[in-house]
């Protein structure tokens, strides 16, 4: 029987994005300018949903969500990966490798529920417009926060406890530029089926509801537009949720578009690039999907941004 070389390991190496020294600056100086551009994108969503009073609805609610969980989405994996690129370092120490698959897998599993809880709520909004503020109430909105939340902890738990079951060899270094949970699998010595058992289960479930909840959503959506007589009414109540539906496009098309991809090349790091596109560059863009598509945003980050603390609002007249 073939014996194979257990060790209790310490640390990871990051291969990252690419491996060319000469690319490092240029890596370095994009991440970190995609970086700043989601924090503060999605910080002044957040800040304009809580300092304008027009903005407290549900709509709003679950948005100023998704913008902090965007936040936290890029910051379990950009940071380590600039660190490690100004350090001129690709490690990761194990507890830290296990502690970035906790977080990455929660931000990405509550970025599936709050999309689905916001195209409920265009639902709502669209097909019972007198009764949206009773049946989106308070109660149910928190509720639906909550339950997502903790849909999330318990899976991320799960999947984290899962890596730590196995034993890993000399072969520690992985081709991304955060711990891809398929990647450490395959650093692993140990028997992983059960782990990608319970991973794939995870993914078809907490996945495919929420965008079985989205698809149907919308299915009932457009019936409903296609009631309405007039075409400026059909447009107004499209346009309510144009930029939900922008948002749902990007992030399962490029996700879907990563696994694709690394279903038919075996090029890991063609595979880490491509998933830059839903997990540093989706995040990046919603504030401005949100922000370019919706007045009501417009006119509360235009508000927020010329205030002036004790002297009210400055500049010119609105």
């Amino acid at each position: 029987m073939e014996s194979k070389n257990y060790t209790k390991i310490s640390e990871f190496l990051l291969q990252g994005i690419s491996e060319d020294p000469e690319q490092q600056p240029l890596i370095f100086g994009l991440f970190l300018s995609m970086y700043l551009v989601t924090m503060l994108g999605n910080l002044l969503i957040i800040l304009a949903t809580i300092s304008d009073s027009h903005l407290h609805t549900p709509m709003y609610f679950f948005l100023s969500n998704l913008s902090f969980v965007d936040i936290c989405f890029t910051s379990s994996t950009v940071p380590k990966m600039l660190v490690n690129i100004q350090t001129q370092s690709k490690t990761i120490i194990y507890e830290g490798c296990i502690v970035q698959i906790y977080f990455f897998t929660l931000f990405i599993v509550l970025d599936n529920f709050l999309l689905a809880v916001m195209a409920y709520d265009r639902f709502v909004a669209i097909c019972h417009p007198l009764h949206y503020m009773v049946i989106l109430n308070p109660y149910l909105c928190g509720l639906l926060t909550l339950a997502s939340w903790t849909t999330g902890a318990l899976n991320s738990l799960l999947q984290s406890l899962m890596v730590l079951r196995l034993s890993f060899c000399s072969n520690l270094e992985i081709p991304h530029f955060f711990c891809e949970l398929n990647q450490v699998f395959q650093r692993s010595c140990s028997e992983t089926f059960l782990n990608e058992v319970v991973l794939y289960f995870a993914v078809v479930l907490l996945g495919g509801v929420p965008l079985t909840g989205i698809l149907y959503s919308y299915s009932r959506i457009v019936s409903s537009i296609r009631t309405i007589s007039s075409a400026q009414g059909k447009y107004k109540a499209f346009s309510t949720c144009a930029s939900h539906l922008s948002v749902v496009s990007l992030f399962y098309g490029t996700s879907l578009g990563v696994y694709l991809s690394s279903a038919v090349t075996q090029n890991s790091h063609s595979t880490a690039t491509a998933s830059v596109m839903y997990s540093v560059v989706t995040p990046m863009l919603n504030p401005f999907i949100y922000s370019l598509r919706n007045k009501d945003i417009k006119s509360a980050l235009r508000r927020l941004l010329w205030r002036t603390p004790g002297k009210g609002p400055v500049g010119p007249p609105q």
